[in-house]
């Protein structure tokens, strides 16, 4: 979308020490079981804040109970924000084999009350992976308990915990830890969570909290491990997507507003001088190649903040600006420094530079 410089390969990573095998998008087409394990201390205020947390995370379910008796299905997680809006991750509501990339028009929940209602979608952001839906207020569950946003980003180390339903089993609860808040995969736009905690294919569009309840992230990927049954995925490492930038498309999703990322049109490469490696312009397009830049020009800071790698430019392209946004990159060609001024341009959905 903005730039095009390949991280991981989601569907070919290769195994370190035979454990990791692929990035595995959290939907989940079968019912299992999965035991969570404690690793907060368990204090009667915090028992509260995860049992706030667990009234407000709903399954998505892919078949409703039927009048016969036999029972749901549930494919991927949810979170209530209120006013019968509910928020997941796209891919959670795409039934097998669809073959689209939108959303489907409605989808049924259920929350940890057993009471099942339907829901009609708002829209969808495809570079972050996020759905939005609404169930209409008089069929909203009497049990559903509203989750707010974090006003602060989610840090290393920082506690957190997750409320799903892995292998389409739940709610279940999930406790870890952040690791790298900084890491990116070919399955969105923006960066993503690393975070130390079990998830499993089915806890995708769930939230991930802080210690206050709030939501720091929505469940996006795991990284699988080696299993006998292929469809059971499971892992200690997980993905989620930045709950300030959630926050931003599930405003603009409400106002009926579209909302479009920043494109700077730079394709990057390494190069090394002097002992150190260095972001070079591997191919200019659109508004840097209208700005001027060439290839193996060396990038060395945009709006005065030092570019030190590929994924620190994308970020402040993605979290710092706004389309048509005039934005200033210090540049070594030649041996001289120069200073380009870029006017960026707007990302489309389809976009995946």
């Amino acid at each position: 979308m903005f730039l095009t410089q390949t991280l991981v390969n989601r569907s070919n990573i290769r195994k370190s020490h035979g454990m990791l095998k692929a990035i595995v998008m959290c939907a989940a087409w079968s019912g299992s079981l999965l035991t969570p394990s404690l690793l907060w201390a368990n204090t009667a205020d915090f028992a509260e804040i995860v049992e706030q947390a667990k009234l407000g995370t709903v399954g998505i379910l892919t078949k409703s109970a039927q009048p016969d008796g036999k029972a749901f299905s549930v494919r991927g997680s949810g979170i209530y924000l209120g006013d019968g809006y509910i928020l997941t991750a796209r891919h959670a509501t795409k039934r097998r084999g669809s073959g689209t990339t939108a959303g489907p028009p409605h989808v049924s929940v259920i929350a940890s009350t057993l009471e099942e209602a339907p829901a009609a979608l708002v829209g969808v952001h495809h570079f972050l992976d996020v759905a939005l839906y609404r169930i209409s207020q008089e069929k909203v569950p009497h049990g559903l308990v509203a989750r707010t946003f974090s006003q602060t980003e989610a840090l290393p180390g920082e506690r957190v915990f997750t409320v799903g339903y892995p292998l389409g089993w739940g709610p279940a609860i999930s406790y870890g830890h952040v690791g790298n808040p900084n890491t990116f995969l070919q399955t969105v736009q923006s960066r993503l969570l690393q975070v130390d905690l079990s998830a499993c294919s089915g806890n995708s569009g769930g939230g991930l909290f802080n210690a206050r309840g709030e939501i720091v992230g929505l469940i996006h990927a795991i990284i699988q491990t080696e299993t006998v049954r292929e469809e059971r995925r499971c892992s200690r490492f997980a993905f989620a997507v930045p709950g300030p930038l959630v926050n931003k498309i599930v405003t603009a999703l409400k106002q009926g507003q579209p909302f479009h990322f920043s494109k700077l049109g730079l394709q990057l490469t390494s190069v090394k001088f002097e002992n150190r490696w260095h972001m070079a312009v591997a191919q200019a397009r659109g508004p840097a190649r209208r700005a001027g830049f060439k290839k193996g020009d060396v990038l060395l800071s945009i709006d005065n903040q030092p570019i030190n790698s590929a994924s620190q430019l994308k970020t402040y392209v993605i979290e710092h600006t706004r389309p048509m946004q005039p934005v200033s990159i210090s540049i070594l060609r030649q041996h001289k420094e120069k200073v380009l001024r870029v006017i960026l341009g707007k990302a489309l959905p389809s976009a995946l530079e």
